[in-house]
């Protein structure tokens, strides 16, 4: 059985899109009415019809609890310029929405404004997954633009252009 390091090395040769999921917490031990939201490379569709898709956190994040809570999260999918923007989540920033333009979705969850792909989610389901929590949502509005996708390979950014 490989090591989790080893485990780590071989999947950073799996090249993905970045995305950042947000939502509001809901519960009073997390500051209720607080955007919350994370960097997450994990994203991934499961089915067209009913239209569902899941993404996982780790047990270990500062967030679980929100996420444990929430109802709905936005799946962003982050375009070729948008770098500082995937770093910027991925921080320990305290207000990783601080100047950033947005709407409210379902729940009063943050909407980014800036996107390449955007997927609204009702929570249908927390789903054990060793270290990790797989959050499958169902998807209740979807809309993406034309433009070059952000990606994530052995560690490093880069982007994907289209033909």
């Amino acid at each position: 059985m490989p090591s989790p390091m080893e485990m780590r090395r071989a999947l950073g040769g799996f090249a993905t899109g970045v995305t950042v999921v947000t939502t509001r917490s809901l519960i009073s031990e997390v500051s209720p009415g607080r955007d919350a939201g994370l960097t997450v490379n994990s994203f991934n569709s499961v089915s067209l019809d009913p239209p569902l898709v899941l993404w996982s956190l780790s047990k270990h994040s500062q967030l679980l609890p929100t996420f444990a809570a929430a109802t709905h999260y936005a799946v962003h999918v982050l375009h070729a310029g948008q770098q500082a923007l995937a770093v910027r989540f991925a921080s320990a920033l305290e207000d990783r929405f601080s100047g950033l333009m947005l709407h409210r979705g379902p729940a009063d969850v943050p909407l980014l404004d800036d996107y390449l792909s955007r997927f609204v989610c009702c929570i249908r389901d927390r789903i054990d997954g060793g270290d990790h929590v797989i959050l499958l949502g169902e998807v209740t509005h979807a809309d993406t633009r034309d433009v070059d996708a952000l990606t994530y390979w052995r560690g490093q950014y880069g982007q994907l252009e289209s033909a």
